[in-house]
């Protein structure tokens, strides 16, 4: 009877045994588990050691002892912050609606951790009040075109406080400037009356380009037509001046009693026609002279 009694009592020892292997099993991988970290290229942890500052360590495997290190990871990525609009009071005392980015990355993942808790919130309420600061010393009218400069000083101000927490502020951006309602509308009409103005301008500016291409193209048109009339007017001189080259060059070869017979024959229409007055002349009597000489040998011969 004890030895069939003893056998369960065995298996019950035997089971407790194993299962505070087990145990010790799954504590011996927590502690190593807690042990080893595994930092990423992009990541650092800063290690305190029973509260002291140990430094940063990373990337690659970091080893921790388990109760006596804590460690806090530290993302060195760029990364931003959003703003959400604020209402600024411009130089004109006009209420104006701004929201912006904040870009920034950590540089000194140590003094991230140990020279400020809420790293988010300190940058949001330092850019605000330095953005509040900045647009009260600028009107409405030029506060769209210094968005650059705002842009500017925000990223100044902020780094300058921020580098003492190992933290750069890489860029500022402003999303969005929202004037007032009425200011709204005055600024869309005053577009609209400048794009029509603008519109004019091109119009008259069109028209007059225009005369002036019609201009200087009749101007051309007027000289190209002087220089064809020229040059027809020369053609016709030149024209008459060989005609009467040809005519000179065969009057040169006329002898006198051609002529005088010329003139007979002028004589013969003359008396043809109907009229009682005859203009005749002086220089036909002397064209006469070697008619009668010749009129004279031949009777001297007869």
């Amino acid at each position: 009877m004890s030895l069939i009694s003893s056998l369960p009592l065995q298996g019950i020892a035997d089971l407790a045994g194993y299962a505070l292997l087990i145990i010790l099993v799954i504590i011996v991988i927590g502690l190593v588990a807690s042990t080893i970290k595994v930092v990423r290229e992009y990541e650092r942890v800063v290690v305190f050691t029973l509260g002291r500052l140990a430094g940063a360590r990373g990337p690659g495997l970091v080893i921790v002892l388990p109760f006596v290190n804590r460690v806090n990871k530290v993302d060195l990525r760029e990364r931003y912050i959003e703003v959400p609009h604020q209402t600024c009071i411009t130089k004109d005392n006009a209420p104006t609606d701004i929201d912006f980015l904040i870009y920034y990355k950590v540089v000194e993942a140590a003094q991230s951790i140990v020279q400020v808790q809420n790293f988010a919130g300190a940058s949001v309420g330092i850019a605000t009040t330095t953005l509040r600061a900045v647009v009260g010393d600028i009107p409405l009218d030029e506060l769209l075109a210094k968005r650059e400069q705002i842009n500017s000083i925000l990223r100044t101000k902020l780094d300058e406080v921020t580098e003492r927490w190992g933290i750069k502020v890489t860029n500022v951006e402003i999303r969005e400037i929202r004037p007032p309602k009425d200011v709204q509308e005055s600024m869309v009409k005053q577009m609209s009356a400048e794009r029509t103005r603008r519109a004019m301008v091109l119009e008259a500016d069109g028209k007059r380009e225009s005369t002036i291409l019609v201009a200087e193209g009749d101007k051309k048109s007027a000289i190209l037509k002087a220089e064809g009339d020229k040059q027809a007017v020369i053609l016709r001189a030149q024209g008459y001046s060989e005609s009467l080259s040809v005519i000179y060059g065969a009057a040169k070869g006329i002898d006198a009693k051609t002529m005088t017979l010329q003139y007979l024959d002028t004589l013969k229409t003359i008396g043809a026609s109907p009229s009682t007055k005859y203009i005749i002349p002086a220089e036909f009597t002397e064209l006469l002279k070697p008619l009668r000489s010749l009129m004279g040998d031949e009777d001297t011969k007869g």
